[in-house]
């Protein structure tokens, strides 16, 4: 720990506050949680869910794997033109070759001499405005490995537009990215087209919410959760410093999370997660 005083050299507090992470001279994009890792930029948003089990096992870092891809996989889309071109493009972006670079990169980056182990998931949608006859249209581009799901919502009409389709080995076993996993986005990673509208809500979640919520029961959160920051109706610290806009849909996923957890910690509770696992024979109870 760095001294709490200036009675040490000067020299000793350089940066010795600065506690961000950095990788091959940038600082690592997103925020890690727990073993998971989410990224919100400006066109992209993506959930990675580290595998747990590797905490267990010796250079273990599941957090970092997570956390690290989704860094990656973002800084590919920055540097593609197609993307980040201030006027629509006639070019596609390829999110998947994005994703097998991050992943190839993150091979790299934890391997010798530093040889962290783990594995993750990983889904994203990168929001790109195809060049139509007249005018763009926006185009979101949701790719997905493993059992986290994108969900493309449209609450005006209470609909929802889209769903990842979740990918496992065997139960509890998704697709996953590192250690030991013959999985790879170039030959497992699926990628869709969907067209948005203005108003629609993409969320990227890992298992934590979709283990413990049912499809129609995110929906309706969101929904609820949107009608009362229309309604001016949430507290003052959740709704101070949000001049940017970026406040409504906080409170959004704050709410959805809260939801999920409530069940997750219930023992008593009927998931989809619960629900899988009897379709498998096994009795098992709660979220």
């Amino acid at each position: 720990m760095p001294s709490g005083s200036f009675s040490d050299p000067l020299s000793t507090h350089n940066r010795s506050r600065d506690r961000r992470s950095y990788v091959n001279g940038e600082m690592i994009r997103g925020i890690t949680n727990g073993d998971d890792a989410i990224l919100v930029g400006e066109n992209f948003i993506g959930a990675n869910d580290g595998v747990g089990a590797w905490a267990q096992k010796p250079m273990g870092h599941a957090a970092l794997w997570s956390r690290l891809i989704l860094h990656f996989w973002a800084l590919e889309a920055e540097r593609d033109q197609s993307v980040t071109s201030a006027g629509s493009s006639t070019t596609e972006p390829t999110p998947v070759a994005y994703l097998q670079k991050a992943y190839e990169q993150t091979i790299e980056a934890t391997s010798a001499p530093n040889e962290w182990k783990g594995t993750t998931t990983a889904c994203g949608a990168l929001l790109h405005h195809v060049q139509g006859s007249a005018i763009s249209k926006p185009m979101l581009y949701v790719t997905n490995l493993g059992d986290s799901q994108v969900l493309v919502l449209r609450p005006d009409t209470e609909a929802v537009v889209y769903k990842t389709t979740e990918q496992w080995h065997w139960f509890d076993c998704p697709r996953q990215l590192g250690t030991n996993s013959p999985d790879t986005p170039k030959a497992n990673a699926v990628m869709d087209k969907v067209e948005a509208e203005e108003g629609d809500v993409v969320l990227a979640m890992s298992d934590g919410v979709v283990d413990n919520l049912w499809e129609h029961e995110i929906l309706e959160n969101v929904r609820d959760s949107m009608k009362q920051w229309a309604s001016g109706k949430v507290d003052e610290a959740m709704a101070s410093g949000t001049a940017d806009g970026k406040g409504r849909m906080l409170y959004v996923a704050r709410e959805l999370v809260k939801a999920a957890r409530k069940i997750a910690e219930d023992p008593y509770a009927e998931s989809p997660f619960m629900e899988r696992a009897v379709e498998e024979g096994l009795a098992m109870e709660g979220g």
